[in-house]
């Protein structure tokens, strides 16, 4: 599913559940961070490691531990960027070398309505209004949940850039519910990649099987666009 919307540079692997391939195991770093965490989170942090690995050894990278930083996001190793994501059924992890790819983000989400009261902490009064004209238009898809993860992925390909937090009100997403991508537009300084300003990232983004998800890939080529 996540890897429909990467360009073919990138290697994706995803599950809709939580298998393991013979000899698969946690690093003892990364079993002593979910040593004591709930058994479904337990899962989550192995099953996605497992994948990123997998996709880590299509580019000829040897396994290494993926450890989190002081915000949560993996380390990659030197040469190596990527993302993560997971939700109630559904595991990715998305690779690509430095050379040729600045910085990844995606993620997966439910598709189902966002629980009460969150809207309006996630969303801008111009994004609601066009989730309202969208649902209208092109119904079949949850709009709120959408922008919710396309601005999900924005932070996992800011924060890598910047080393700085990005609020939900500080990008605005754009949907194009026909060409199934998106735009996100920063409302704060951008980060300098190539030697240019970044003031927006380009996206795209698919719906099956009762999930969203969305993805961005920043190509060293080029500060913002798609490829």
């Amino acid at each position: 599913m996540i890897g429909e919307v990467l360009p073919a540079a990138v290697a994706a692997e995803a599950a809709y559940d939580d298998g393991r391939e013979p000899g698969e195991e946690l690093f003892p770093q990364e079993k002593a961070l979910v040593a004591n965490a709930v058994p479904k989170r337990q899962r989550e942090f192995t099953t996605v490691r497992f994948l990123a690995r997998r996709a880590m050894r299509r580019l000829g990278q040897r396994p290494v531990p993926l450890l989190p930083n002081r915000r949560g996001a993996p380390q990659w190793p030197e040469g190596i960027v990527g993302s993560m994501t997971h939700c109630d059924g559904y595991r990715a992890a998305v690779v690509a070398r430095s050379e040729g790819t600045v910085a990844l983000g995606i993620d997966a989400e439910p598709d189902a309505p966002l629980p009460e009261g969150v809207l309006d902490v996630v969303t801008l009064p111009a994004e609601r209004t066009w989730i309202a004209s969208l649902t209208e238009r092109h119904p079949g898809v949850s709009y709120d949940r959408l922008i919710f993860s396309a601005k999900e992925s924005v932070f996992k390909v800011w924060y890598p850039l910047t080393g700085r937090e990005l609020d939900f009100s500080e990008a605005e997403i754009d949907i194009d519910p026909v060409e199934r991508t998106f735009q996100a537009r920063l409302l704060v300084p951008g980060p300098f990649v190539n030697g240019r300003h970044i003031g927006e990232f380009q996206g795209r983004w698919i719906a099956d099987r009762g999930l969203v998800a969305t993805a961005i890939h920043v190509a060293s080529e080029s500060s913002s666009v798609f490829h």
